[in-house]
């Protein structure tokens, strides 16, 4: 990769290509830190193939409800602009001082005037097909690309409007608009950006499945593509989330997802790569199809190998199969038949003991694959950068976002295929890769809101209860929930919004607080975790303090837990939004105070990603701490000889270890643990304890990186024969030229050792393209030696199944077993080790004499529970740490300002561990950069009248917040250290602590609100 040196006087904007949730998250991170962003989308809304989608794995979340809380904070930022729809037409300059030419087209419908009230696409009479809904149904050339569109602007497609293709007549939207916002005057106007860096983020193209004739994908109506499919099952989709074929719109009892379409597979395509995402994304669509079902559903899954490779998808993949009854047939199908006299189809199949099925279903899901656009490679061209041999953008191991060319960088599955968290992590280290210089040189500061004075004021609050599409209104009575609502006391608006969350409600909100000049606010939608932030800012732009607000979740504790009990659902969303409402009545505004913050960070690991961390915030001009328990720098990957792609290293790992000593921001210590922390975001005060010394250090961000470890086994006779090796000590034999290996005419490798396991149910990761790339070598070292792989499922994920690939061609044998049919592995008289498996092709056992065995054993991590209590964050079951939210959030913390990075959060290779240091550095790096931090709000406090000075408070919190005071016997907190946990409430026996927001009368309110019905009932019983 080349050189990323900065002009003089960089410039401080940046241009992200591309509005999918990569570009989306890209340009979130630059403005908060400093920088103006150019968003430049070429549908005329952002959103991208995320917005398409009903349901994310492995959360089964609703995609659209975690996404467009981010679309409208990126559509409402001071320092976004958004320009969509258009294209880039040319770049010029140098990195820091680029001038980037690019074309705005034409709307036709001036989005200042524009009320998004939908007339225009009512009144227009040409109806074409709709591509967000993947030709499904029909839109009009007056249209939104879909409901909760940000920006949620109409526009006109010249390539259908009548008014274009007849030479001016219609113009119906134009007569009917009420603001007269339709401009048919309109031209596209190019324009010069003057930015100091780009990123590209354009994202992917699905793989067009008509080249499978075989399949008759364009013939027959029943077999559709997986983003169809996400379509169909979408509550905004054509048949609004109901589960139909769309020959007859029947509810289909049996349907069959076909994997690799488009992937690995160079006979239909030059597609030989695997796209990473589609083994995931079909067994959540058979889940939450069978959900859809309402009469039951039979699901079957054809796959080749199930690739469940990231965090919990493992775990998803056996509750699937073992909880709900989806088969997993290994065949890949040759063709598919209609069925005469139906719409059916039948699929003639050989199963793994070579016996040959035809099976009918009535519909069919090809899971097609993931590719670049042409025209997506053709602006990749016009801004000079390079491409591998599958059209991805190029990019190093060890500079994963940056391209070929200097100052553009790239994220997301224009790099390769990827699934969402990891395109948010590349966003986030593209972001944090540039223009320190230049932060907050053209970026705007918000400014301070004025707050209404409501204490004179009795409560008048607003209800506004959301559809979620059908995720709520399919199961809760959303009407009837309304209704009752305007009974309860003092409720002066209400109304039920299809998706609340959206941004045109966001302003229909605002204007509703100001025509009923509403003081709090209630919305019954979904959880706060995701949705709090949102509406909190909104009423804060209508001038109410975000206190005010209260957030009654009936999806996830109503329509998702009683999905089948639709009464009971309704019962419960009437009892909750009374609760909220009760609280919110009760509360008080809350006011927050500014604390400075500790511009320095702490990193916790020496590995490559805790060294890429410390680097990632030396270099944006921040103090770093970094402490590593070991002697030494580097950690595990200096054991690696090479990346999957071939590149060496160790000369990499000892180049950061040289950057990172000799830099002047960083302090490093050796032999040392952090055993202590106090503070909070911006201010924490951490212990580093080296050799028996104690150093006190102060920090505003943490950043944890420590590493994970190889699982020993205790099978294959690993420390029993020194010809059996685990993969990193056959890379270190490889690297000696010990003759074990040199001089070996056979080698084996045994994959999953400690992985998938009800001990471990999670892959590694990693194992299957070391060992793949580890066979290429030994055959390279001798291409006549015998290189067996016995695996499970060979996981050679996204690119790397070109390695896969190479395998096969240059002789590498691989063997499948089954899980509980593992390969058995003895010593025999003569001293000689032999594997014993079970082929499953042949059905019979094989036996292998290998010179050397290696065993691809799991990872694993080991006392992380001590940095876990210290910072108050989470782990799983498996020990990894828990980030904030495994898609949107995966290297932040629930707890502020502290981050993940590495083998600590989940294993993955050198190149996927870079990208995600670079990420937890650039958002340390977004908080660092403020100039201060907001503290108080939901906090404890303290009446000192009724303190006893028993000091329960005290020993309980968390966070050292209280304190007693000797000389008035009594505890008091300190309100820049409480986080509003309110431990200290529920232990004190005298009620002299209130959490403010959650008072004790507000509980006891919401408490006995919630019993009210059931004290009706027994009052009606007598």
């Amino acid at each position: 990769m080349k050189s990323e040196k900065l002009g003089t006087d960089p410039v401080g904007a940046v241009l992200v290509v591309g509005a999918g949730i990569a570009g989306v998250q890209a340009a979130l991170d630059l403005a908060e830190a400093g920088f103006y962003v150019y968003v430049v989308e070429v549908q005329p809304a952002i959103g991208g193939v995320m917005a398409q989608l009903d349901k994310t794995f492995p959360t089964n979340d609703c995609s659209m409800c975690i996404l467009s809380p981010k679309l409208v904070e990126c559509g409402r930022h001071l320092n976004i602009e958004i320009l969509a729809p258009a294209r880039v037409q040319g770049i010029a300059g140098e990195p820091g001082n680029f001038t980037v030419t690019v074309n705005q087209a034409a709307r036709y419908i001036d989005p200042a005037k524009c009320i998004a009230c939908g007339l225009c696409a009512q009144k227009c009479p040409k109806k074409v097909p709709d591509a967000f809904n993947q030709g499904l149904m029909p839109r009009k050339a007056a249209y939104v690309l879909y409901p909760q569109a940000v920006p949620l602007k109409y526009a006109i497609d010249a390539a259908t409007c009548l008014f274009f293709k007849k030479g001016g007549k219609c113009k119906a939207c134009e007569k009917f608009c009420p603001t007269g916002a339709v401009d048919f005057t309109q031209t596209d106007r190019p324009r010069d950006l003057q930015v100091g860096a780009v990123i590209l983020a354009p994202g992917f193209k699905p793989y067009d499945p008509q080249q499978y004739g075989a399949y008759h994908y364009a013939s027959l109506p029943n077999v559709i593509t997986s983003m169809e499919f996400e379509r169909i099952l979408s509550a905004s989709g054509p048949f609004q989330g109901h589960l139909m074929r769309p020959s007859d719109h029947k509810e289909p009892s049996k349907i069959a997802w076909l994997q690799c379409v488009g992937s690995r597979d160079l006979n239909h395509c030059d597609n030989s790569h695997c796209s990473a995402v589609c083994c995931m994304y079909a067994i959540k669509e058979a889940v939450i199809a069978k959900e859809h079902s309402k009469n039951g559903l039979e699901a079957a899954i054809f796959f080749m190998d199930m690739r469940t490779m990231g965090k919990d998808f493992e775990k998803y993949y056996w509750r699937a199969r073992d909880e709900q009854g989806i088969r997993f047939i290994r065949s890949r199908i040759h063709s598919v038949d209609p069925v005469p006299g139906s719409d059916d189809l039948n699929i003639r199949y050989l199963d793994e003991d070579g016996t040959v099925h035809n099976e009918i279903f009535e519909m069919l899901v090809l899971s097609v694959g993931l590719e670049i656009a042409p025209d997506v490679l053709e602006m990749g061209r016009i801004l000079g950068i390079d491409f591998n041999a599958n059209n991805f953008a190029e990019t190093s191991s060890f500079t994963p976002v940056s391209t070929t060319r200097a100052g553009v960088f790239v994220c997301g599955a224009f790099q390769g295929p990827k699934d969402i968290p990891q395109s948010v992590m590349e966003a986030a280290a593209a972001a944090g890769e540039l223009l320190t210089n230049a932060r907050f040189s053209l970026a705007r500061k918000k400014p301070e809101l004025a707050e209404r004075d409501i204490s004179q004021e009795s409560p008048r609050v607003g209800v506004f209860v959301c559809h979620c599409g059908i995720n709520i209104a399919s199961v809760i009575d959303v009407a009837a929930v309304r209704d009752y609502a305007k009974t309860l006391p003092f409720v002066e608006h209400v109304e039920n919004n299809l998706f609340t969350c959206s941004q045109d409600t966001q302003e229909l909100i605002k204007q509703r607080i100001k025509e009923h000049n509403l003081n709090r606010l209630v919305v019954a939608s979904c959880t706060p975790k995701t949705h709090e932030p949102l509406f909190q800012e909104t009423i804060k732009e209508a001038g109410l303090n975000k206190f005010l607000f209260e957030l009654a979740n009936i999806r996830d504790q109503g329509s998702w837990v009683h999905m089948h009990e639709p009464e009971r659902a309704t019962r419960r969303a009437k009892d909750q939004v009374r609760m909220a409402v009760a609280k919110v009545a009760l509360q008080q505004p809350l006011k927050e105070f500014t604390l400075p913050i500790t511009k320095a960070g702490l990193v916790i690991g020496g590995g490559a990603s805790g060294l890429e961390a410390a680097l990632g915030l030396a270099d944006q001009g921040f103090k770093v701490y970094l402490v590593e328990k070991k002697d030494a720098l580097g950690g595990h990957a200096l054991k690696l000889n090479h990346t999957w792609r071939g590149e060496p290293v160790q000369p990499y790992v000892e180049g950061l270890v040289q950057r990172v000593v000799s830099h002047p921001q960083i302090e490093v210590y050796l032999n040392s643990e952090v055993t202590d922390v106090q503070g909070f975001v911006g201010n924490f005060n951490s212990t580093i304890s080296t050799g028996g010394r104690e150093t006190a250090v102060a920090h505003g961000a943490a950043v944890i990186a420590s590493g994970g470890h190889s699982y020993k086994p205790t099978e294959y006779l690993y420390k029993e024969n020194p010809r059996v090796l685990l993969a990193l000590e056959l890379d270190q034999a490889l690297r000696e030229n010990n003759p074990l290996v040199t001089g070996a005419k056979s080698a084996a490798f045994i994959q999953c050792v400690g992985s998938r396991e009800p001990a471990r149910p999670y892959c590694s990761r990693v194992c299957c393209t070391h060992s793949v790339e580890s066979a290429i070598r030994l055959k390279e070292l001798n291409p006549d030696m015998d290189v067996y792989i016995l695996y499970r499922d060979l996981r050679t994920y996204g690119l790397r199944e070109n390695l896969y690939k190479e395998a096969r061609e240059k002789g590498v044998m691989f063997l499948r077993f089954a899980a509980d049919a593992k390969p058995q592995v003895a010593r025999t008289p003569d001293g000689a080790l032999q594997v014993t498996v079970k082929d499953l092709i042949l059905g019979m056992p094989v036996t292998i004499r290998p010179d050397v065995l290696t065993l691809a054993s799991a990872i694993v991590v080991q006392e992380q529970e001590k940095l876990a209590q210290m910072f108050k964050v989470p782990l799983n079951n498996e020990g990894f740490f828990l980030e904030a939210h495994m898609k949107l959030r995966p290297v932040d913390f629930a707890t502020e300002g502290v981050f993940v990075a590495g083998l600590a959060h989940y294993p993955k290779p050198l190149d996927e561990a870079i990208a995600q240091a670079k990420a937890a550095a650039a958002r340390a790096a977004v908080v660092l950069s403020q100039d201060s931090i907001k503290a108080g709000g939901v906090v404890a406090s303290i009446d000192p009248a009724l303190c006893s000075g028993c000091q329960a408070c005290v020993g309980v919190c968390p966070f050292g917040a209280i304190s007693y005071k000797e000389s008035e016997k009594i505890c008091e907190v300190n309100q820049a250290l409480c986080k509003g946990c309110g431990t200290c409430a529920g232990t004190c026996p005298s009620e002299c602590v209130t959490l403010l927001g959650f008072s004790n009368k507000q509980i006891y309110t919401q408490i006995d609100e919630a019993l009210a019905d059931l004290k009706m009932d027994a009052e009606a019983a007598g």
